[in-house]
């Protein structure tokens, strides 16, 4: 997949929303080169696997001007960087325990100029901002991330009100199951959206 292909699924997008995506591969591609943040064989298929799997959290859910994301354990700012290059007037906040990870997003950040993204080595419980959404990529179970993260969000309960936006893949059946009663959940498969077959059996899941 290239570009071309990407714009396709987002007919929207500005002119300098498509320069900022047609620079990333080149960006991570060159630093990866130095540091190791997306395995190698993955980045022949860097656009979908990547920063189009990033952007399924945009067709799910609007993140409007103002709101406040956090992407927790974001590596090398995935779905962050995508997302905020999608949602330009949203507040993200990228975050990751691998300070080498980090230095990686904020040198992509810079390059192509995102202003609304702030990039820190750092872990959830350090953390003590309150935020709208919380976005993330199957890093930990659904119960994990539950407890991680639940105490950062600013509204628990309401669905238009954000909550954890997480990419997910596979049978999800027991960890919806382990949640416990407090948590509300929805899923949606990413294939509706994008017709590739990597995202069969892969999901937007939202817990709220």
């Amino acid at each position: 997949m290239d570009t071309t292909s990407l714009f396709q699924y987002f007919p929207e997008l500005s002119d300098k929303q498509k320069e900022q995506y047609n620079q990333l591969k080149d960006l991570y591609l060159d630093w990866n080169s130095k540091i190791n943040v997306i395995s190698r064989k993955d980045m022949e298929h860097f656009y979908e696997h990547h920063v189009l799997h990033s952007l399924a959290i945009a067709k799910y859910y609007e993140l409007l001007p103002g709101m406040k994301v956090m992407d927790l354990g974001t590596g090398g700012g995935f779905p962050g960087i995508p997302l905020a290059i999608m949602f330009p007037q949203t507040e993200f906040y990228l975050i990751d325990g691998t300070g080498k990870k980090i230095k990686v997003v904020n040198a992509v950040k810079d390059a192509i100029g995102l202003e609304n993204v702030v990039a820190e080595q750092k872990r959830a419980e350090e953390v003590k901002d309150k935020f709208d959404v919380i976005t993330g990529r199957a890093v930990m179970t659904l119960p994990e991330i539950a407890n991680l993260a639940g105490n950062k969000l600013r509204i628990r309960g309401d669905v238009e009100a954000g909550g954890i936006i997480y990419l997910k893949g596979g049978d999800l059946t027991e960890e919806f199951n382990s949640l416990g009663r407090y948590w509300k959940h929805k899923k949606a498969i990413i294939s509706k959206w994008f017709k590739e077959e990597y995202f069969v059996e892969k999901y937007v899941v939202h817990l709220y």
